[in-house]
């Protein structure tokens, strides 16, 4: 009998499919990374055909890698970069403008003038989120405003507006499914996170067509079959969520006010609120955790631009390092208290800031300042902002974590781990499988598939690898920090 389930995981720098067991564990996976675009400062985009042609490449390589077929494979999941936004023709599912990457902020003018419209207390009520270029509503717009013909194509019903997750659906399926998960509808600007629907209110604001968008199931269902001749059989799409909310699952975070943090490009935590949808004071985002069964878990969601992007900019941008492994043993030489800090604004501040025009600097350079402290100070920023979310947490009054659950590329770092748990004062706890984005999104299509009973059997499934316990002292901890905050006020493009 089949008991395999194959995880597609579409992010910000490579596509990755892995194959997972019944029990959680990967059994073969594949990765390749994809051309990033940058024609103008802020701007980010992808071809939208190298996300479909990546995708479906290592899908097959990891089938072929585990010596397994289509007649393996329960069903498929999907998660993905959230908030990249495509806009193709529903015809021929051609992209008619590249995918505008979550990072982009091209439209922060456009974000000002709606703010200074008094737009955005309505559009936090309804969505939970701020007003921001990070979201894809803005995004989808300047694609309708700016290809010439788009928005008359648009009214004519011939374009299909999507996140990753639904062009990848769209190709996977021939066509045949124009389908999304309330998990990624909710970080469009346009969805209504409180009555689970596209608002007529927000698209009107966007000046967006409704028969553009997709439609908006659980996490869990039955989202369409691929076409046979991609895999060798058709397979059931059975799963669906953002990648921050597939980790939320993956970490079996399913009891209010546990909280996952995730390493990958940018920095996500995300804390389970359960069935209340908490407004936050402090400019965290309100957003759907998980739908099951027509069900809605909320979470509160701290976003950070770049984390593990440092680290490649320091590794491609500037080639202090040759390879991101090389980092650790550098911090470890270095030690905490060098007293350089860098800001990785390079595509603005994230939460709690949320500031688009910030720019990355460096502070404390001295004479003796070498590759080794720059490299840890590239470090040190992660587990920084990640503190930057946990405080803005806490002023909306949520308790403190018992343990904060960690995973992403990143975590592998021992010396990075040691020292968000120093400067954060909590225990981190790091799992068996760190790739729990793409484990989150396997075990949403196995319990549509009826492998698992319910969240519970998931939960059992999920084992502590390592837990770092704070050790350093508070005056130290506060000492740091504040040299941290020093330096993202100087960054402020209010500051």
């Amino acid at each position: 009998m089949s008991q395999f389930l194959l995880a597609i995981d579409q992010g910000t720098t490579s596509s990755r499919a892995i194959v997972f067991s019944h029990e959680g564990l990967p059994v073969a996976s594949a990765q390749q990374e994809f051309k990033q675009h940058f024609p103008q400062d802020g701007w980010v985009e992808h071809e939208g055909m190298d996300l479909w042609h990546s995708t479906l490449q290592v899908c097959r390589d990891a089938l072929q890698k585990g010596g397994l077929t289509a007649s393996d494979i329960v069903a498929i999941g999907i998660t993905n970069q959230r908030e990249t936004t495509l806009v193709w023709d529903a015809a021929t599912g051609e992209p008619i403008y590249r995918a505008i990457v979550w990072q982009d902020r091209r439209t922060a003018d456009y974000c000002a003038d709606l703010k200074a419209a008094g737009h955005e207390a309505l559009v936090t009520a309804k969505t939970g989120l701020l007003i921001d270029p990070y979201f894809s509503g803005t995004k989808l717009r300047w694609v309708l405003q700016n290809v010439p013909g788009a928005r008359e194509r648009a009214e004519r019903g011939e374009l299909r507006f999507g996140t990753v997750d639904s062009f990848l659906l769209w190709h996977l399926t021939g066509g045949a499914s124009h389908k999304t998960d309330a998990t990624n509808a909710s970080r469009t600007l346009l969805f209504n996170i409180h009555t689970q629907q596209w608002d007529a209110d927000l698209l009107e604001l966007f000046d967006i067509p409704a028969g553009m968008l997709p439609e908006v199931l659980d996490c869990a269902a039955d989202f369409g079959t691929t076409l046979g001749e991609l895999f060798g059989a058709p397979l059931p799409v059975l799963g669906m969520a953002g990648d921050q909310q597939a980790a939320l699952v993956g970490q079996a975070c399913f009891t209010p006010g546990m909280v996952k943090s995730t390493y990958g490009t940018g920095c996500f935590m995300i804390q389970n609120t359960g069935d209340t949808p908490v407004a936050s004071k402090n400019r965290l985002l309100t957003t759907v955790g998980y739908r099951l069964n027509g069900k809605v878990t909320y979470a509160v969601e701290g976003s950070i631009f770049v984390a593990g992007a440092a680290v490649q900019w320091l590794r491609d941008g500037i080639k202090l390092i040759s390879h991101a492994r090389d980092s650790e043993a550098l911090a470890i030489e270095a030690g905490d208290a060098c007293g350089v800090y860098l800001v990785p604004a390079f595509t603005g501040l994230g939460a709690p800031y949320w500031d688009p025009k910030a720019r990355g600097a460096i502070f404390g350079l001295t004479r003796d300042t070498g590759i080794k402290e720059i490299v840890t100070a590239g470090l040190q920023s992660v587990c920084y902002q990640t503190r930057d979310l946990l405080e803005a947490m806490r002023h909306d009054g949520a308790a403190a974590p018992h343990a904060l659950r960690v995973d992403g590329g990143m975590v592998e770092n021992n010396w990075v781990m040691q020292f968000l748990a120093d400067i954060l004062g909590v225990t981190v706890e790091r799992p068996k499988v760190t790739e729990t984005t793409a484990l989150g999104v396997a075990y949403l299509a196995g319990l549509q598939a009826g492998l698992y009973s319910d969240l519970e059997a998931i939960a059992g499934h999920w084992h502590r690898q390592q837990r770092f316990d704070a050790n350093m002292d508070d005056a130290h901890r506060d000492k740091l920090y504040s040299g941290w905050l020093d330096a993202v006020k100087r960054v402020r493009s209010e500051g």
